[in-house]
């Protein structure tokens, strides 16, 4: 479609501002990984010596890096407005986020909209696809304990293995909270087809909005973290240990991300800022987890129906704009969610000049040993 003369300064102008936001984001990147490296291998000496209060410090770090992530959206525009119930009441307790995915920027809306839940983000565990082990930021959720899941028939007996080794080693050593997971294991738009296929040869629900979850690491992870006293009393011998351990998971938190016009954020848009400002709505309900059911076919039920609900919120979204009101009320109450520019502009201060602080430190020995 040609340009006209009246579009080709706008157009000009959102090419500039492309450039330039990349070119920030590239340097935003370079300064606040390498000294977030530099930071963690300083540290290493009071990781042996008192691990937690070294994961703790870790935690920080990384809640800020994902904060300027968050950052790059916040100032082109794409706001998040947040609907259900309010999740800062369980931000203290073990959780598991089950969330829809429809293209990359659910994560960086989840890093955006999770920023003012009190320590969540520090204490947070992805488990993502093993293709973002390979981008700028795979080596810093390597360090913090993300889990990277290899998609497929073939792996997917191993990748859960794998899981529940990783859970067992990672999750409570390092004071994890939170599980970010999605359970459709992929995008929207590449597995509604096969979806939809399996579901009409197994008398499932047609969706179309969102595909039918896998069970596989939601019943992994349950299994590795339920405390055993959510499903009886412990015996006595145990009841002393149980006391001084994590109270266990307690709360699952079905997440539902809905873009207008059913359009959704991708990474390369949240970075170059090219799209008209947007707002993106979640939906939150939370569950406890002594009304989950634990065994696998029971988890299985329950899981298809938190989607078959999904399906049946994000067709009221589009047809109306807004979620519909909980059970018992007349009327949906939103709440947008908001970062602080002063906050913002402090870590990103704070990476640039450690940036040049760890410029200078290197600079300066090998200035010594040649």
């Amino acid at each position: 479609m040609a340009v006209t003369l009246e579009e080709a300064p706008w157009l000009g102008w959102i090419l500039v501002k492309a450039l330039l936001r990349f070119a920030f984001m590239v340097a935003n990147n370079l300064v606040a990984l390498l000294s977030y490296l530099c930071y963690v291998i300083v540290l290493q000496p009071l990781r042996l010596l008192d691990s937690k209060r070294f994961w703790y410090i870790e935690g920080f770090m990384y809640k800020w890096l994902l904060g300027m992530v968050a950052s790059w959206g916040w100032y082109a525009g794409y706001t998040v407005m947040e609907w259900g119930d309010d999740i800062k009441a369980v931000s203290k307790d073990e959780a598991v986020m089950l969330v829809n995915h429809q293209a990359t920027g659910d994560v960086c809306t989840l890093m955006m909209c999770l920023q003012d839940k009190g320590l969540v983000v520090a204490q947070m565990m992805w488990l993502m696809d093993h293709i973002f082990k390979y981008t700028n930021f795979g080596i810093v959720s390597l360090i913090h304990g993300d889990f990277f899941i290899r998609q497929g028939k073939s792996h997917r007996d191993q990748q859960l293995l794998l899981l529940k080794k990783h859970l067992e080693n990672n999750y409570r050593s390092r004071d994890r909270k939170w599980i970010v997971l999605f359970p459709e294991g992929g995008f929207l738009r590449k597995r509604r087809e096969t979806s939809q296929a399996f579901a009409k040869k197994n008398n499932l629900p047609f969706l179309t909005h969102v595909t039918l979850p896998r069970i596989g690491a939601t019943n992994i992870i349950l299994s590795a973290l339920v405390a055993r006293q959510e499903n009886g009393s412990p015996s006595e011998g145990d009841a002393k240990e149980l006391e001084s351990k994590s109270k266990g998971l307690q709360w699952i938190i079905d997440t539902t991300i809905a873009y207008p016009k059913a359009e959704p954020i991708d990474i390369q848009t949240w970075i170059l800022g090219y799209r008209k400002p947007t707002v993106t709505h979640v939906h939150y309900r939370i569950f406890p987890i002594k009304d989950v059911p634990l065994e696998t076919d029971g988890l299985s039920d329950w899981l298809y129906q938190r989607f078959i609900e999904k399906e049946e919120l994000l067709s009221h979204f589009y047809e109306t704009g807004a979620f519909p009101p909980p059970k018992g009320h007349k009327e949906a109450v939103s709440r947008e969610m908001t970062l602080s520019n002063m906050w913002i502009f402090l870590i990103q201060s704070f990476a640039f000049l450690s940036g040049y602080m760890w410029y200078k430190i290197i600079q300066y020995f090998y200035h010594c040993l040649f």
